[in-house]
């Protein structure tokens, strides 16, 4: 398995990264899921019924809606 960094500008709007494994790149929506599980524990299982079917990555979209998430790269670890 190779590792993934992805990298994000938190609600501050100040570069983070989260590392994930995996053997191929983790899709958009993935690392957003990975991210809100990191920034908001609590909240991991919520339900986006209202993005659900509608939009391509409800996960990344309610990341960048509601908290102002947003995610900038996902590239290998070297």
């Amino acid at each position: 398995m190779k590792e993934w960094e992805v990298i994000f500008a938190d609600q501050k709007g100040e570069l983070a990264s989260l590392l994930l494994l995996g053997d191929q790149c983790p899709s958009e929506e993935d690392a957003a899921r990975a991210i809100r599980s990191h920034l908001f524990p609590v909240m991991d299982e919520l339900d986006l019924n209202d993005f659900q079917d509608r939009t391509q990555s409800p996960t990344a979209r309610w990341l960048k809606e509601q908290n102002g998430v947003s995610i900038t790269q996902i590239r290998p670890v070297p």
